[in-house]
């Protein structure tokens, strides 16, 4: 079985795949001071849950945003599933060229959605990442990663709004307003946000379209990639477990050969 996380500013996703098949996936927090005894009680916790044994786990496959983490999860996989992780990174991945001034700088989930929608579509893409931060990813027609724009999350945004603005309370915002004319301050907050952050979903499309002058698919991932592509005009798809796919993917086209 391999095993796949990817570790973000808010969630780590852990996955478990036998061959190409996703056996199961669990969402937890990321706490970046957690130790590596802390995180395997987690992580032993839910293989026991799901009848998963970490015995037959012969390889893990990693992408991490989160650099304290990175020596944790390393310690982890060494001490209680005795084996070395592969790291996803703009150097260790050979299979879609990556067209940024700096590659280094572009962060392995990034890759790693960009690689699974491609492996998926075939076409260029425009790939949307609802996490921490809000990530569109520009992939040609051949299937280079041309580059993309980063913003701040809904999430972000919307805790913005509620520190700096004293009157306003705090409201739910993961589930669809309805309208866009609320009737109170709650429903009218939700819909500023919501269709607000659509807008600016949109927009950034729309101007990324115009740049690469093909008629890209439009895919989303991430925690409200749901939510949003029912508020969004030019969401198309959405792949929930994208991330962890394109670690797999990256997994059998780079490494498999080495890792037996």
């Amino acid at each position: 079985m391999l095993l796949v996380i990817d570790v973000g500013n808010t969630n780590t996703v852990i996955g478990i795949y036998n061959g190409n098949e996703l056996v199961k996936d669990w969402r937890i927090r990321t706490v970046k001071t957690i130790t590596e005894d802390e995180f395997n009680v987690i992580a032993a916790n839910l293989f026991t849950g799901s009848d998963i044994q970490s015995k037959y786990i012969s390889s893990i496959v990693i992408s991490c945003v989160v650099p304290p983490l990175v020596r944790v999860l390393d310690s982890f996989c060494r001490k209680y599933l005795a084996r070395y992780p592969l790291w996803v990174d703009a150097k260790s991945v050979n299979i879609m060229p990556i067209l940024y001034n700096n590659p280094e700088e572009v962060g392995a989930d990034r890759i790693a959605n960009s690689i699974a929608a491609f492996e998926k579509y075939k076409t260029s893409l425009i790939v949307v990442d609802f996490g921490t931060a809000t990530t569109f990813d520009a992939v040609s027609e051949d299937g280079g990663y041309l580059g993309g724009a980063i913003c701040p999350g809904i999430m972000i945004s919307a805790e913005a709004l509620f520190l700096k603005a004293s009157k306003l309370p705090r409201v739910e915002i993961f589930s669809h307003p309805g309208k866009v004319i609320g009737k109170d301050t709650a429903s009218s907050i939700k819909a500023g946000i919501i269709y607000g952050y659509a807008g600016l979903v949109d927009g950034i499309v729309r101007r990324m379209k115009s740049e690469m002058g093909t008629a890209p698919k439009v895919v989303a991932t991430g925690g409200v990639s749901d939510l949003m592509s029912d508020v969004c005009d030019s969401i198309e798809e959405v792949e929930p477990s994208l991330t962890i796919e394109g670690l797999r993917i990256i997994y059998e086209k780079c490494y498999r050969l080495s890792d037996k």
